[in-house]
């Protein structure tokens, strides 16, 4: 009999709550089928079980990172035997005599059946003028900074729907570096690590002008452009510039359903963006609408003003403009466009890798327009949520 031992639990930090308990083993000839109170079947292969052993001998008990190899396993390997003890999985392995114990709500956690891989599949909350307008998430700069809870609640809102707004900063220049660490670090580019957006003599981007901004996401000449956008307002009394914003998903999926095959173009088709300064050349070419493995649109990649030469096959050439012409046409729509006046102590949040932003052109006659703005990359932002997660 296998012997229980304490000293076996999950690998990683995290908790898993028991909300289903095994109930039965079913032997097969390559894997396990664990029978659940809720009858829900899961099929978990032999050698998927040995490689996700918890033990201390498979995994660091100090860096949590994985020591055992499964190459060194055969692939032949089965279980000596198999049985429930309490609500744990525990195998003895032929061969090594070595013990596996699985907790049941991690082993739940990773059912990888067909219905529990589409049930975690993420879901962002899409929306149009009238959806964000009506469910726009906002929260007191104060409650976030102070309260670990509101801040997971901000950032699980930021995720979802790929934008927020905070009210009431301090306008202090800087204030949006420690508002940006709640998360992790700032991400430095080109521009710096906080860069102001006003109006200069020696601007090296239109955003550093009084000119009207199109709709575009920030930096698509970079291979990993940033996630996380933030603009934080210190001054706008100035005529003009209203930010507006269009969920570029929301678009996606619209192309999506409405015109297929300008969908396909955007996501297959390359574009070539360039971002070319005086002491730097940026490039990257890629296409603009991205999907994952899963064929869902995982990021959007925009910039009109940051466009190289297409660079396609002669037959996909008129295609490519029409569907780039189709995708502009639709963010120009009203119903699509968010539109909001930053005032002082707002600070806009925005997923840069979903959310297109523009900007109004504005007139400095009557006042002046100051915001600062920095990045924080999307891992991040998923990373603070699981720690978050953990003791909350």
């Amino acid at each position: 009999m296998i012997e229980n031992n304490a000293t076996f639990e999950t690998a990683g930090y995290s908790h898993y709550a028991v909300s289903h308990r095994p109930q039965r083993i079913d032997i097969g000839a390559e894997s396990l089928g664990l029978v659940w109170d809720d009858g829900h079947v899961s099929e978990f292969h032999y050698l998927w079980l040995r490689d996700n052993c918890p033990c201390s001998d498979c995994v660091s008990s100090l860096t949590r990172e994985q020591l055992f190899e499964i190459c060194d396993a055969p692939l032949s390997i089965r279980p000596l035997e198999a049985q429930l003890r309490g609500d744990y999985l525990e195998i003895l392995w032929k061969g090594d005599g070595h013990r596996s114990r699985f907790h049941p709500g991690w082993l739940r956690s990773h059912c990888y059946s067909d219905q529990a891989r589409a049930a975690r599949q993420w879901q962002p909350a899409i929306w149009d003028r009238a959806a964000i307008e009506a469910s726009l998430p906002r929260y007191e700069y104060a409650d976030m900074m102070q309260h670990d809870a509101i801040l997971l609640r901000w950032l699980r809102k930021l995720r979802d729907s790929g934008i927020s707004l905070l009210h009431n900063s301090d306008t202090t220049p800087g204030t949006l570096q420690r508002v940006a660490q709640r998360i992790s670090f700032v991400r430095e580019t080109n521009f710096g690590t906080l860069f102001d957006v006003r109006s200069k003599p020696d601007a090296n981007t239109a955003a550093y002008t009084t000119l009207r901004l199109p709709l575009h996401t920030d930096l698509p000449t970079r291979e990993l452009q940033p996630g996380l956008q933030f603009l934080h307002c210190l001054e706008n009394d100035a005529t003009g510039g209203e930010s507006i914003l269009v969920d570029g998903f929301c678009i996606a999926q619209y192309m999506r359903e409405q015109h297929p095959d300008d969908f396909d173009a955007l996501s297959s088709l390359p574009m070539d963006f360039y971002n070319k300064d005086r002491n730097s050349d940026y490039r990257f070419r890629g296409p603009a609408i991205v999907l994952d493995g899963q064929g869902a649109v995982s990021e959007i990649r925009f910039a009109n003003f940051l466009r190289g030469p297409l660079d396609v096959p002669p037959d996909q050439v008129v295609r490519h403009y029409r569907a780039y012409r189709t995708f502009i046409s639709l963010t120009r729509e009203a119903r699509f466009q968010f539109e909001y006046r930053l005032v002082p102590g707002d600070l806009l949040v925005f997923d840069n890798r979903r959310v297109l932003h523009a900007r109004r052109a504005f007139d400095l006659q009557q006042g002046q327009r100051h915001l600062q703005g920095c990045y924080v990359d999307r891992d991040e932002l998923l990373s603070r949520i699981r720690v978050l997660e953990r003791s909350l």
